[in-house]
């Protein structure tokens, strides 16, 4: 069933049955000849027997003469890990991909996370046909509930976990939030959804999360097919083997974006989920003390794998969390977790059962401060104390940029417990992501006219566009864009990069505040977190212009002030000395003046004294 959303002054979910509309007649885009660039084939792909006689005009001077085009613009995910956010427009309709968060780095003191920058979409809010979520994770629905406040609630399509989890998102951010969503729901993979002259179809994907769900995005100039977050699984806990060789008969040209964060991932091959499983059952029936095992919320399939075979053995499982609390929660109502009462107990009745009939799935094994298993190791935990008989498995990845504080946070449990087990020891994990193998596998499967590497860091995105090569595309073909780059498909399928781009700088949000912490502001917490900050409290007499009492010093991060007489007895001198040169005999006092002498002479006063650049604030009080 084709569903048909039209925008209208009625805004009514019109639902027709329909036969998905093709392109009548092939596909026609121009070789790129001259410069000693490869020549472009019929189809990106040289391993099928495709083939066009060329022409003689340069692909990339394609000039819009009026007519409608697709333009692919990501907002985020080309160079970085999250926030995924990819704006699809043919002429006045526009689909967006995603709403993914990226989490600050190490150099962004106080920030919460990053959000897409979405200057580009103003004034263009009324042509948004619909937002597709891919899957249910924080990198691609994220920034949903500020995102969708912002382009006035545009109809949101996704499959239901995904849209559980987005609706959620926003009930956290603002309360009834949701109620404003237009949910058009994608209750199975041959769904087929009409967004203006989008028309969305899906296929099955394997990934981390349940209900992904990959996209296919066709237009009149191009057909642009998107797996979202993928992975490859050879044996497959379902026992199905997925295959994509049915997406290469989608009408040409194709234009495949894959997430590429496997492209250095060399392995001959995953681990399976089968063997993931035996290895968790046999660490759960020998333990002789309690089972803790920390992975992600997300991993809800583990999670009802886990509570069936507790059952199945007589052990009780206590979950904790927020997140994986209300997850399962979510899981449960749609039927995808079964849990009866008498399996899944909470940390509160811990102590009525025996140890060794005690399983415990939490949150936190990316080391975060708050988290459940970190308040385990520290001891901060009211109800769940770690023993050296209890077994304690990571089963989660390592999240890069996490790899010191997970290491700390091994050290420390290492202290308490005989019995750590993590991937490094036994394969208690599987990835939801592909490795190099896969990205080449899927692209002999597809057979795409051109690949956009998309979802991962930049030099992530140049391995998989070697990968693309050595499985047959033409490197003319491929197309490693930038975050707010701009590649426009015409009416005859001719691909052309502009040189300008979308704005798609960092947007931060810190608290409530979003978007209000600049650069400026950024620069000036990283100073304070480097060397700390100085503050200079300064009387001055309105009269003659000079410093009355001593001036007051503040001082955090920089000295420990006690044991600094000496120092901050020279500048409180050197500060005397800085206003009566500034005021001259007249005593005039130019405020702004007196402040920028005393910051930058202050300011290399303690540089030669301790070699350290603290942020030196003046005050100056007239009395």
């Amino acid at each position: 069933m084709l569903f048909t959303y039209q925008k209208s002054n009625t805004k009514k979910l019109m639902m027709t049955q329909t036969n998905s509309p093709r392109r009548s007649g092939p596909a026609r885009f121009r070789p790129r000849v001259g410069n000693k660039r490869p020549a472009q084939k019929r189809g990106g792909y040289s391993g099928g027997a495709r083939h066009n006689e060329p022409r003689n005009e340069r692909i990339n001077e394609y000039v819009s003469k009026g007519e409608n085009t697709l333009k692919i613009i990501p907002l985020g995910g080309q160079e970085e890990v999250g926030r995924n956010m990819t704006i699809f427009e043919y002429g006045k309709d526009i689909v967006i991909l995603d709403m993914g968060v990226q989490f600050p780095e190490e150099d962004m003191p106080g920030i919460d996370y990053i959000i897409p920058n979405i200057s580009y979409l103003q004034g263009k809010e009324k042509n948004i046909r619909g937002v597709i979520f891919s899957h249910g994770h924080l990198d691609h629905i994220g920034a949903a509930p500020i995102l969708l406040d912002k382009l006035n609630y545009p109809p949101i399509v996704g499959r239901d976990l995904t849209i559980c989890l987005v609706k959620k998102r926003l009930e956290d951010y603002a309360k009834n939030s949701a109620k404003k969503l237009h949910v058009i729901p994608v209750k199975s993979t041959e769904d087929k959804i009409k967004l203006g002259n989008f028309n969305i179809s899906f296929f099955d994907i394997e990934h981390s999360i349940m209900d992904a769900v990959g996209v296919i995005l066709q237009t009149p100039s191009a057909t642009v097919i998107h797996p979202g977050d993928w992975t490859m699984d050879k044996d497959p806990i379902s026992g199905k083997f997925l295959s994509y060789d049915h997406l290469s008969y989608l009408p040409s040209p194709k234009v495949l974006m894959l997430e590429s964060l496997g492209a250095v991932d060399n392995r001959p091959s995953h681990t399976t989920e089968k063997e993931m499983y035996a290895n968790l059952e046999r660490l759960i029936s020998e333990a002789t003390g309690k089972v803790i095992i920390g992975t992600f919320s997300s991993q809800i399939r583990r999670v009802g794998h886990i509570l069936e075979y507790a059952r199945s053995i007589g052990k009780k499982v206590a979950l904790d969390g927020f997140s994986m609390k209300m997850n399962v929660e979510i899981a449960k109502e749609l039927g995808y977790i079964k849990a009866d009462k008498e399996t899944l107990i909470t940390v509160n009745d811990l102590h009525k059962y025996p140890e060794n009939k005690i399983i415990i799935v939490c949150t936190g094994a990316q080391g975060e401060g708050n988290a459940v298993l970190s308040r385990i190791i520290t001891g901060d935990h009211r109800f769940i104390k770690v023993r050296k008989q209890d077994t304690v498995i990571f089963s989660s990845s390592v999240i890069p940029g996490n790899e010191r504080t997970i290491q700390r946070l091994k050290d420390n449990l290492y202290r308490q417990c005989d019995n750590v087990i993590h991937s490094d020891i036994m394969d208690v994990h599987t990835s939801g992501h592909c490795n190099a193998q896969n990205i080449k596998e899927m692209i002999k499967q597809v057979k795409p006219d051109f690949f956009l590497p998309t979802y991962a860091n930049h030099y992530m995105l140049k391995e998989s566009a070697k990968l693309a090569v050595e499985a047959g595309m033409h490197k003319a073909n491929i197309f490693v864009l930038d975050n707010g780059s701009v590649l426009e498909f015409s009416s005859q399928g001719e691909p052309k990069l502009h040189d300008k781009k979308a704005p798609s700088s960092y947007v931060f949000v810190d608290g409530l505040g979003v978007g209000d912490i600049g650069q400026v502001v950024l620069r000036d917490r990283q100073a304070m977190a480097q060397d700390g900050m100085f503050v200079v409290i300064i009387t001055l007499d309105s009269q003659t212009g000079q410093v009355r009492n001593s001036p007051d010093i503040i001082s955090r991060g920089f000295i420990y002030m006690r044991e600094s007489k000496d120092l901050l007895y020279q500048v409180r001198q050197k500060v005397k000395d800085i206003v009566h040169h500034s005021t001259g005999n007249k005593g005039h006092i130019d405020e702004e003046y007196i402040k920028d002498q005393v910051r930058d002479k202050i300011g290399q006063f303690l540089y030669t004294r301790t070699e350290r650049r603290p942020m030196v604030l003046p005050v100056l009080i007239e009395v």
